[in-house]
């Protein structure tokens, strides 16, 4: 017997050193393949880029996973409590693996050993960790054998806060929010330290299965993991229970952010931004750099010049009637399912899609698209309204067979079609809407530092996503002149400088002759170049242009930054080459802002996940302005090192002849402001484009209005008609809070009295006198010239691409002694 026991001890020794080897080999091989747990150290996950307006609100949100890093220090007591308790409670007690908790789940797993259930885990939040930082979610045993290796070998290089910071910003929470921070905003739209115990809980209930404990689908399941989370902390003394109990009462509360922005229609503005950090820094570091990127955008102007922008083109739309329905649908069952599957258009909130029911002589009866839950489950409800024959008058123009006039609703809509209404404001009724065909775009700016303060691409990002502000190339027309015009006040011409308005001809290199006329014919005689300019004279222009050369035009065009390289031919005076609405209010503000350089920007400052400055637009220096305290030194001044590309002095006198375009030139009557305003109009060939850009001491806005395939918008129509009150209506909404202000003149400018039509001194009492501004050494001229009257007759040779030839009327004006060539 002894012997016998002997030799099963023995035999027992053997296989358990076999088993130990055995296991020991297995250890090694599975040990020798670990990945690197030391790579924790340098954890820099996809963080969230955040795109905030000039005042700090949120725009815009850009991730591949929406996430928010928090240090440790950061996350509150009760929130370690809420997930310590529902994932590891012995978290601060174990070396990795939890060996009670282990034993549990396995006694657990043998008494369900043939249900069925799924099997119950014991992982740790450290194993967790190496799980999802290095590991697979492979349900094998060599993926937990590894896994606990790990978790041995991360808690004796890392502490237990730097695991559970690990932990709770890497997490992922459901509805693409990924780590504590974002899943805050995500459910509760508030930040980390101000969720409730409810709503703590609630965040802690579920890692174990999104989508298990989604609040809209399944609110019960959530509710039940969410109080169950709750009797832990209080079973591990968090939270008394007292506050358990009331915590449990609470509703799950969630207002899910499915959208970043809490700054409305900025769509077009964020869009552009995104667009130039991917060329600043490249693709991955927007989607998974966590920038944060302080913008220049001005809410409030951003509204207004929405606004503004929409009201023009939606009126100019109306007033050339109805396009047609969105669509059809059938009326004969269910309208609601069928309406609920047309996007409408998210930037625009106020209209709604609706299908028409009835139509009759007096209104129209439609149904509204139904509401549409958080969970994307659609409403029961089917709601109704009335649209008043006088709420859709504007659409019986052009409605009926061939484009004629309609005098009831019923010539206009028909049940089934779908179409946009807006609600009334002080009534239940609504009014047939419309998404123009016609397109635009506004910008506006801050002229002294370049600042773009509000930007508006087209009427509807929804509608279209290209931003007719930055990307459209298009001619501006006659409000490029003031170019022409600066290059000329800063080489010697003064605003008294007269030069002739009658017709001319140009004969191209190619045999062909170009014969520019001012709008709509009119003109003729000699004028001021005050005169020019404010009446928009085109063959005063191309005169001028010509006498100084286009080289100098060219010259002055590429400095303010309208084009890159401008091909130095006369044409070109009158705005015939393509730039954009963002060039041209840039070079507009180098005029307003006394002739400095600027550097149009839309992002102030850009910061990296740690806080550390990596770009800002302002580059002037100032040296004293950080001083620890004031030790009687003088008050510190900012040097203004940008590059002077325009005489002070000229920029006043255009500015000055700008002034005169509002007042009594082409935009008279149009501009109203309560401040003092410079602008001019333009208006393309064949009006295909309509311009005004304009400005007051301290801001400029500028747009267009045109289709985006360039077609006539009407007889008549002109940047005066069109574009200006876009511009008068958004200025009013931007100074209406501010302080009249008048431009500032220059030291040392001269202010004459001169003769409107011949630009020589004024006699006193003279009716037909103006104020001109002159700079040292110049003034009014003692003898009548005029600028592009030839001495002989013949012709004028230019460069090698088109000849000029003097007009009879030129000629006539010479012979009879009336001017010269200036």
């Amino acid at each position: 017997m002894v012997r016998l026991i002997g030799y099963f001890f023995g035999m027992a020794c053997i296989l358990f050193v076999g088993a130990a080897a055995a296991a020991a080999v297995y250890l090694s091989i599975v040990s020798k393949d670990l990945p690197n747990y030391e790579v924790l150290a340098n954890y820099a996950p996809p963080v969230t880029t955040r795109i905030h307006a000039g005042n700090g609100a949120l725009m815009a949100e850009y991730a591949r996973e929406r996430r928010l890093f928090l240090p440790i220090q950061a996350i509150p007591d009760r929130v370690k409590a809420a997930f310590l308790s529902a994932e590891d409670k012995n978290f601060y007690n174990h070396a990795g693996v939890d060996v009670t908790g282990l034993g549990r789940a396995v006694l657990v797993n043998l008494q369900n050993f043939g249900s069925g259930r799924r099997p119950v885990g014991a992982s740790t939040i450290t194993q967790q960790v190496a799980k999802n930082f290095l590991l697979s979610s492979d349900q094998t045993f060599d993926r937990k054998l590894k896994e606990a290796i790990l978790s041995f070998r991360i808690e004796q290089a890392y502490s237990k806060d730097k695991i559970l910071e690990l932990y709770l910003n890497e997490i992922y929470f459901g509805l693409n929010a990924y780590g504590i921070a974002s899943a805050a905003l995500t459910y509760f739209d508030k930040p980390v330290t101000d969720l409730t115990i409810a709503e703590t809980a609630y965040m802690a209930s579920l890692p174990k299965g999104p989508a298990n404990y989604n609040p809209f689908r399944h609110a019960d399941a959530a509710i039940a993991r969410r109080n169950w989370v709750i009797d832990r902390m209080v079973e591990n003394g968090y939270v008394s229970q007292a506050d358990g109990e009331d915590a449990k009462k609470q509703p799950l509360g969630v207002v899910s952010r499915r959208s970043g922005a809490s700054v409305v229609a900025t769509e077009f503005f964020s869009e552009e931004v995104r667009r130039q950090i991917i060329d600043k820094y490249g693709d991955k570091q927007l989607y998974e750099g966590g920038l944060s990127v302080r913008t220049s955008l001005d809410p409030q102007l951003q509204i207004e010049a929405r606004k503004a922008l929409q009201d023009g083109l939606i009126d100019y739309d109306e007033r050339r009637g109805y396009h047609g329905p969105i669509k059809q649908i059938s009326t004969a069952t269910d309208w609601g399912m069928e309406l609920s599957k047309i996007p409408p258009l998210s930037d625009v909130p106020e209209w709604k899609v609706a299908v028409v029911l009835a139509v009759s002589n007096e209104g129209v009866d439609v149904g509204l698209q139904p509401d549409v839950d958080p969970a994307g489950k659609l409403s029961i409800e089917r709601k109704r309204a009335t649209i008043a024959a006088a709420d859709m008058r504007w659409a019986f123009r052009a409605a009926g067979p061939n484009g004629k006039t309609v005098k009831s609703p019923s010539g206009v809509l028909s049940p089934g079609d779908v179409v946009y209404v807006e609600k009334l404001a002080n009534s239940t009724g609504y009014r047939l809407r419309q998404p123009p065909k016609v397109q635009g775009g506004l910008v506006a700016m801050d002229p002294h530092t370049g600042r773009v303060l509000a930007m508006v691409g087209g009427f509807s990002y929804g509608q279209s996503q290209f931003n007719r502000a930055t990307q459209a190339m298009r001619q501006p027309g006659s409000s490029f002149k003031p170019f022409v015009y600066a290059a000329a006040m800063d080489n010697g011409y003064t605003p008294a400088s007269v030069a002739l308005d009658d017709p001319i001809e140009i004969q191209l290199s190619n045999g062909t002759v170009w014969r520019p006329e001012n709008y709509e014919g009119e003109g003729g005689g000699a004028h001021t170049l005050r005169f020019g300019i404010e009446h928009s004279r085109n063959l005063m222009t191309v005169r001028l242009a010509n006498d100084m050369g286009m080289n100098l035009v060219a010259e002055y065009a590429e400095r303010f930054g309208i084009y890159d390289k401008m091909a130095p031919v006369l044409a070109m005076s009158l705005g015939a080459g393509e730039t954009t609405v963002l060039r041209m209010v840039s070079a507009y503000s180098v005029i307003a802002n006394g002739g400095k350089q600027i550097k149009p920007t839309l992002i102030d400052r850009i910061q990296d996940r740690y806080g550390k400055t990596i770009f800002k637009h302002e580059e002037r220096v100032c040296d004293g302005c950080n001083a620890p305290d004031w030790q009687n030194q003088q008050e510190p001044t900012i040097v203004d090192n940008r590059e002077q590309v325009l005489d002070p002095m000229t920029a006043y006198q255009v500015t000055s002849m700008l002034q005169g375009v509002i007042i009594r030139g082409t935009a008279a009557g149009k501009i109203k402001l309560n401040t003092e305003v410079a602008g001019k109009t333009g208006t393309t060939n064949d009006q295909k484009d309509a311009w005004f850009v304009g400005y007051t001491p301290n801001l400029v806005a500028g747009l267009y209005v045109g289709y985006d395939t360039p077609m006539d918008l009407g007889r008549g129509v002109q940047g005066a008609s069109l574009a200006a009150p876009i511009f008068n209506e958004f200025m009013q909404a931007a100074t209406k809070d501010e302080p009249p202000e008048k431009f500032v003149v220059p030291a040392g400018m001269t202010m004459a009295s001169v003769d409107r039509q011949t630009g020589m001194a004024a006699q006193p009492g003279d009716p037909n006198a103006i104020v001109e501004s002159f700079k040292p050494g110049t003034g009014p001229a003692t003898t009548y010239t005029v600028i592009g009257a030839g001495n002989s007759g013949g012709e004028v040779q230019l460069a090698p691409e088109e000849i000029l030839k003097t007009s009879p009327q030129a000629n006539q004006a010479v012979t009879s002694g009336s001017g010269g060539l200036y």
